[in-house]
């Protein structure tokens, strides 16, 4: 049997971590007890998270001409996720994520776009090694950690070859459908089967809806066929044509969830083109997300679909 194929466009980061007792707050120095490097970058993460659950994924990005490039790399092979389309940019730094976590597990994120900020909109239309693999994936990825422009070039590139687009909306400006780019931004939604923000970032998408659930709902009217609020701890909400639909989140004691987003989308991608029904793969993406919290790290702390499986099971009885 063919595995379900994901082809992922974004960002490719190096995680750099700060382990401190509590957040600083704005101005503040506090001290950490560890740091450590690992794997990142929200299209690199996706696409290992839904490479874990067992799809045949590709992951067009590029990396920088530097030590950082090489070992993200690396991590994304041995992942078993295919980077022939992962260019490396001369005179460029590749991209870095500045990561503070707290003991209970939550976090501040800086990011430096480097490398990931020369994926323009050629890497997709200039040639046609990235509109064939797309053209040939079951599902396509995308986020916002590389330009507007080359994402709304890759839904292009998949809306014309009969492609469900996946978009993960994050990270979102304040007010991202007002400034610039945001028309870019608004064809973009118009060409998304499927949209994944977390509460805040529904909230900065549609600041007139009282509630996740309204918002949801209303998002609908941007374009997505789906849309889906992720909740944190308290699971996740989804809009569609049939309604309204939440799904709990599974209960863990959290350690650091950096990465828990990545590994919901890339995990509810691998079960869309996979063609398993939107309920199962919400529940699965889920169970995934909570299972990602138990360790450090993003690519690091993603689990099998086995260990998911046997979380979701174990939780059920």
């Amino acid at each position: 049997m063919t595995a379900a194929r994901v082809v992922v466009v974004g960002s490719i980061n190096v995680d750099l971590f700060a382990d401190v007792e509590r957040l600083p707050a704005r101005g503040e120095t506090v001290l950490a007890s560890a740091s450590y490097q690992r794997p990142g970058g929200k299209g690199a993460n996706q696409a290992v998270a839904a490479a874990r659950w067992g799809a045949s994924v590709s992951l067009i990005g590029a990396v920088g001409e530097d030590a950082f490039g090489d070992a993200a790399r690396a991590a994304l092979l041995g992942a078993r996720v295919d980077t022939s389309l992962v260019s490396t940019v001369a005179e460029s730094a590749t991209g870095l994520a500045l990561i503070v976590v707290e003991g209970g597990g939550e976090n501040t994120i800086t990011v430096v776009s480097g490398a990931n900020a020369a994926l323009t909109p050629a890497v997709i239309t200039a040639g046609d090694a990235a509109e064939q693999r797309i053209a040939e994936a079951d599902t396509v990825v995308l986020q916002l950690e590389i330009p507007v422009a080359t994402a709304l070039a890759a839904a292009q590139s998949a809306r014309a070859a009969g492609v469900r687009v996946v978009l993960n909306a994050s990270p979102l400006q304040a007010s991202p459908l007002q400034d610039g780019p945001g028309a870019t931004l608004v064809r973009l939604l118009t060409l998304t089967d499927v949209l994944i923000v977390n509460e805040t970032e529904a909230a900065r998408l549609d600041p007139e809806g009282a509630d996740a659930t309204e918002r949801a709902a209303r998002l609908r009217g941007l374009g997505p066929a789906v849309v889906v609020v992720t909740l944190g701890a308290a699971g996740s909400v989804t809009a569609d044509g049939d309604g309204i639909h939440r799904t709990p989140a599974v209960r863990i004691d959290p350690v650091d969830a950096t990465g828990a987003g990545d590994t919901f989308c890339g995990v509810l991608a691998a079960e869309l083109a996979a063609r398993v029904p939107l309920g199962g793969g919400l529940r699965h993406a889920s169970a995934a997300a909570a299972l990602a919290t138990t360790r450090v790290g993003a690519q690091t702390a993603m689990p099998s679909r086995a260990a998911a499986l046997a979380l979701l099971a174990d939780a059920s009885a």
